[in-house]
């Protein structure tokens, strides 16, 4: 009787299991969007009942985003050392019931300790949700699937704000309701996730093949192979120093440095782009910040439609060089009327979307598995604070020197990445993640 060959683990056929772990983690991007995108409708009606001064407000908008930092920078190596599914299948609980507590808060204070917690958490699910769901898929379809992350933190971004005005003429405890309303989407998602296995690739990786087997026999089917056994003694967790020493210091480079600049231009621009409307003449700057905003949910449905027909490499290098030259033209055209400024918005704003998926697919491409959550972790933390430094300075940079300038030096933001990845990125679109 013919046996039929058995594939390797990085070339299974797509499966049930791999859409259920992808919804898992779909929910926790979801989540993750719709909990950074509530807070601002929120702390508007918040302010008289909490007696938030615009301190107060810049601590509680910046909050989450300096917990984030911290929990994707420090989660990474403990999930290299005690594994992904530790904190995949809990987090997502941990960050309903901080969600939820933020009802019955009294004080700016206690408000400011739950934005830092579920920050930390946040930042945890940024980490092990990439690394496992990539762990988990097979390289042909390891692009879409991970794009759809993308596509679920813009999701859950615009629902937050679409959920906070339906919520907004419920009374003067509104902004309760809002910020209760982020728990759902974590609480929901719990369940699935609590369900999913540990991660074949890194239970091989610490030489526990036995049981990595049973799950890829469970999950997989007989016709699959467990990932291959590693001829190097098992590891105990990444560790920060080995992403800064050969071979990983360059993909750790190409990590850090093309996130952060995708996300500087993203995050500042996106957050005042009706500001930057305005100063370049475009009147009824909200209603073209509603364009730019339906343009980067488009884009991140365009980079999952696009991302395994073209290389990395190309996608990355693409990207940069079209949003550069949109950038470069409204520093110097800013005065051009304004449809055209409008339009090249939405060029930026859609392409720029359409990379970002990348964050979700490349960076945990680039490490191998006993590093792959302490580098991803790495690149995480370094975008959120360029993200949080853009944010505060180009309000800064627009008052001093004007919008053309502000927008001359996201160009130059954006040509840097670039030139980063033409000269040092690796191709990574075929390559089998290994064990």
């Amino acid at each position: 009787m013919h046996t039929p060959e058995k594939r390797p683990y990085d070339e299974a056929a797509l499966n049930p299991f791999h859409l259920r772990a992808t919804v898992a983690s779909f929910g926790g991007s979801f989540s993750d969007g719709f909990g950074l995108g509530i807070i601002g409708l929120a702390l508007g009606l918040a302010t008289p009942t909490l007696g938030l001064t615009p301190l107060w407000l810049g601590l509680l908008g910046g909050a989450a985003l300096a917990g984030l930092f911290l929990g994707a920078l420090f989660t990474g190596p403990v999930a290299d050392r005690i594994g992904r599914k530790p904190v995949f299948a809990w987090n997502m609980g941990l960050l309903g019931v901080l969600s939820a507590a933020q009802f019955v808060v009294e004080s700016a204070q206690a408000l400011l300790l739950l934005r830092l917690c579920i920050g930390f958490v946040l930042g945890t699910d940024y980490v092990v949700g990439k690394t496992l769901l990539t762990e988990y898929t097979p390289k042909s379809h390891r692009g879409r699937l991970l794009s759809s992350l993308a596509v679920a933190w813009a999701a859950g971004y615009a629902s937050a704000y679409a959920t906070g005005y339906a919520l907004s003429g419920v009374g003067t405890e509104a902004w309760r309701w809002m910020l209760l309303a982020s728990a759902v989407p974590c609480l929901l998602v719990m369940p699935l996730r609590a369900t999913l296995p540990e991660s074949p690739m890194w239970l091989a990786r610490q030489g526990r093949h036995a049981e990595a087997a049973a799950v890829v026999l469970k999950h997989f089917g007989a016709s699959v192979l467990p990932p291959p056994a590693s001829s190097l003694p098992p590891r105990t967790g990444g560790h920060w120093a080995e992403l800064f020493a050969s071979p990983m210091r360059r993909r750790t480079l190409v990590a850090c440095g093309f996130f952060t600049c995708i996300v500087i231009p993203y995050f500042a621009l996106g957050t005042f782009v009706a500001r930057v409307l305005d100063a370049l003449g475009v009147n009824g700057g909200v209603m073209g910040g509603m364009v730019y905003n339906i343009a980067l949910l488009a884009g991140s449905v365009l980079g999952l439609l696009v991302i395994d027909r073209l290389p990395r490499r190309t996608l990355l290098i693409g990207s940069f060089a079209i949003t550069s030259a949109a950038m470069l033209a409204l520093s110097l055209f800013g005065d051009a009327g304004a449809l055209t400024v409008i339009v090249l918005f939405a060029i930026f704003a859609l392409v720029l979307s359409a990379a970002s998926n990348m964050s979700f697919v490349y960076v945990p491409e680039l490490f191998p598995t006993e590093l792959r959550a302490s580098g991803t972790g790495l690149a995480i933390a370094a975008s959120r604070m360029g993200s949080a430094v853009s944010t505060f300075l180009l309000p800064v940079v627009m008052a001093e020197a004007g919008a053309p300038v502000a927008l001359g030096a996201c160009c130059l933001v954006l040509a840097t990445g670039g030139l980063l990845c033409w000269r040092w990125a690796p191709e990574t679109r075929s390559v089998a993640l290994g064990a």
